[in-house]
């Protein structure tokens, strides 16, 4: 990568704490912020960082986003005493206040326009700012679930204001809704807000209806808030993977945002009290990795929630070492999306779809349940949270519950991340002498020298008697790279060959890679050879008609206005190849580009840069010898480098639409994480 990574944190915003008994408030700890930032000094990623000192946020700063009377009354807690602070405190919903707070809190403000400073003069690349207090809660004029001020809401205005920030994504996986967020720009269309959160039909906290999926936004910014309710607990990688493929990836892409936030929850991993979910602290990697092409790679990931100690200090390391350009590990046993995510998926996709082009295929929407729109807990306090008095006995039986669930968290164990080694040598080039090696890249040459055995097999198998030497060296080194990946020794590569068909026949073959994942762009015919065996899953993007899928392991995806329709071409990878490939969780990728190929430049580099979250980055680009113009994009993508904004995309054709849901419908079956729709809900459809 052509930048670092920031790394923002200071000790001061460990120093308050809640200081009377409240069980609501009781797991926000000093220690969240103090694990976080030793785990990624033990691992050696914060000294790969680059660390950027913490500034307290200006008055007119926090006003980019709070009223001038709340932040008259935050600035009188210093000098309050403890009495005073508890009656402040109780003004606002499962939130407390310390003498300290209000200097931690414009730390965690300041330490977020930081980062977004240095990523937008580009001096980083990307970053992650440790804060406490969290954010995304706070609302205009109001305190709320442990947040003060609401430090990513803040951070994006004053991109806008002072960067000229045109359009702005923010990715809140937090379990919890960010209604503070969603608030301050539910009537904005240069901000895309996106949020999952446990829901359970309005009976979590902060139990408000406009946490539902049809809360899409008002006025000139509807359609700008896309909202994905969890109904129930439990949510899996595939889970969170589906709504990122199906979801807001496709939305995130036609929206093209300038600048990325993640409001970086860890109460969505598994263990969390809060969560309840099953998410494994991996998946954060790709979560990490899925959104470090937009927005030319400018992302900005800010602390929010996270209570288990454990897997929130895994959690951040897997995000931070994705944003410092480390392979993602393998999403290890993805199967399809449960029920009640598919519901959720199903609803929010059919809301969406008179905003976002996208999404016009997706179902209609079917009827809401009556018990599906009502609050199984009575709503109280409006939009902040639950107050009012609770009664003696529904207060002991509250502590009770939180008794009981702390003894269920007790039990929960899941394995430690592996740990991710990053190969010695990132990209490797196998070239004619004659073609200049790119920067940043080693000429390809064995460990070793010939073998003999090797390349009297190579004969046999693959080359008829006439072949020169030239070819036989060729394809022995193509066989010899493979290994070194194998071995994990050389990330990735490209290789300049004369004939990819030869080439890939050779690779997918029983005696190399176990498990190839194919991607075959242009016209060109894939070798019947490594369609017939069944071995290697083959997507074959830019088809020449729309030829029904031989096997569940050769996918065509036609294109009717080829490679150069920059919305099919993207709405093919995001909801079609890529839950494929994460599925099928290759061990190598192949990207063919045979000569011919039409694809655009910039969507060439989308899909290297994508497809290198799969197979622990090991992806091999073959491209025939006279096609030279995509070697330094292809071999900047497979350094690291950020692909190029595509821009807000065009709706998609309408024939390439109505052939994807139907390579989508009948694949699913076979891989389902191709699913939108619960399965009961297709079959009363299709009764009805």
């Amino acid at each position: 990568m052509t930048m670092g990574t920031a790394l923002i944190y200071d000790e001061e915003m460990t120093k308050y704490k809640l200081l009377w008994v409240d069980p609501a408030c009781k797991i926000e700890v000093p220690e969240r912020l103090i694990v976080s930032y030793e785990a990624l000094v033990k691992s050696g990623l914060a000294d790969r960082c680059v660390s950027i000192p913490v500034r307290e946020a200006t008055d007119a700063e926090i006003l980019l986003a709070h009223s001038e009377e709340y932040l008259e009354a935050v600035k009188k807690t210093p000098f309050m005493h403890l009495e005073d602070l508890m009656t402040f405190t109780r003004k606002y919903g499962d939130v407390y206040f310390h003498p300290n707070i209000y200097h931690c809190a414009k730390l965690a403000v300041g330490a977020t326009l930081q980062l977004v400073d240095n990523v937008m003069t580009r001096k980083v690349r990307n970053g992650m700012a440790l804060v406490r207090p969290p954010g995304h809660h706070s609302q205009s004029s109001a305190a709320n679930g442990f947040c003060v001020f609401n430090n990513v809401a803040i951070a994006a205005q004053y991109a806008k204001k002072h960067h000229g920030v045109k359009r702005v994504l923010i990715v809140d996986w937090d379990v919890h809704h960010g209604q503070g967020v969603q608030y301050c720009f539910e009537d904005d269309p240069s901000v895309l807000y996106f949020s999952w959160h446990r829901y359970e039909h309005q009976s979590f906290w902060p139990n408000l209806r406009e946490s539902d999926f049809d809360s899409v936004g008002s006025g000139k910014g509807a359609g700008f808030n896309v909202n994905v309710p969890w109904n129930q607990v439990g949510m899996t990688n595939s889970d969170y993977l589906a709504v990122f493929f199906h979801i807001l990836l496709p939305v995130a892409y036609e929206f093209s945002p300038d600048l990325v936030f993640i409001c970086a929850g860890f109460d969505s991993a598994i263990g969390d009290p809060e969560g309840h979910m099953c998410a494994t602290p991996d998946i954060f990697a790709h979560l990490t990795h899925l959104l470090m092409n937009l927005a030319d790679g400018k992302v900005c990931a800010v602390l929010e929630g996270g209570y288990n100690l454990t897997s929130l200090a895994q959690s951040v390391c897997q995000t931070v070492q994705t944003l410092l350009g480390d392979p993602a590990p393998h999403p290890a046993e993805l199967g399809g999306p449960c029920e009640s995510a598919l519901e959720s998926i199903h609803s929010a996709r059919s809301i969406h779809k008179k905003y976002w082009s996208c999404l016009q295929h997706a179902a209609a929407p079917f009827p809401e349940e009556p018990s599906t729109r009502h609050c199984r807990l009575a709503q109280q306090g409006g939009s902040q949270g639950l107050q009012g008095n609770v009664g003696e006995d529904a207060q002991k039986e509250e502590e009770e519950e939180e008794e009981e669930k702390e003894k269920e968290e007790e039990e929960i164990v899941w394995p430690e991340p592996l740990q991710r080694v990053a190969p010695s040598l990132h990209t490797t080039l196998l070239l004619p002498d004659i073609v200049e090696c790119t920067d940043g890249c080693a000429r390809f040459s064995p460990a070793d020298g010939p073998d003999p055995l090797a390349i009297a097999r190579l004969r046999k198998n693959f080359l008829k008697e006439s072949e020169d030497e030239a070819t036989v060296t060729l394809l022995y080194n193509l066989t010899a790279l493979v290994g070194q990946m194998e071995k994990n020794e050389i990330r990735n590569g490209l290789a300049l060959v004369p004939d990819v068909s030869m080439a890939a026949t050779l690779l997918t073959s029983a005696s190399l890679s176990k498990r190839v994942l194919l991607v075959w762009m242009g016209e060109g015919l894939v070798p019947a050879q490594i369609i017939e065996d069944e071995k290697t899953l083959v997507v074959h993007i830019n088809s020449m008609a729309p030829h029904e899928a031989q096997s569940k392991y050769y996918v065509p995806i036609p294109l009717k206005k080829g490679c150069g329709d920059t919305a099919g071409f993207m709405q093919a990878v995001l909801g079609l190849l890529l839950p494929l490939g994460y599925q099928y969780e290759p061990s190598l990728v192949l990207l063919v580009r045979p000569q011919g190929c039409q694809v655009k430049e910039d969507l060439w580099q989308q899909l290297t840069c994508l497809l290198q979250g799969l197979a622990l980055g090991h992806t091999l680009v073959l491209v025939q010898e006279n096609e030279m113009a995509p070697v330094g994009v292809t071999a900047s993508s497979l350094l690291g480098n950020a692909a190029p904004s595509l821009g807000p995309l065009d709706a998609p054709g309408s024939e390439d639409v109505e052939s994807f849901e139907r390579l989508r419908l009948r694949l699913q079956t076979d891989w389902p994480l191709l699913q939108t729709t619960a399965p009961e809900k297709r079959r009363s459809k299709m009764d009805g």
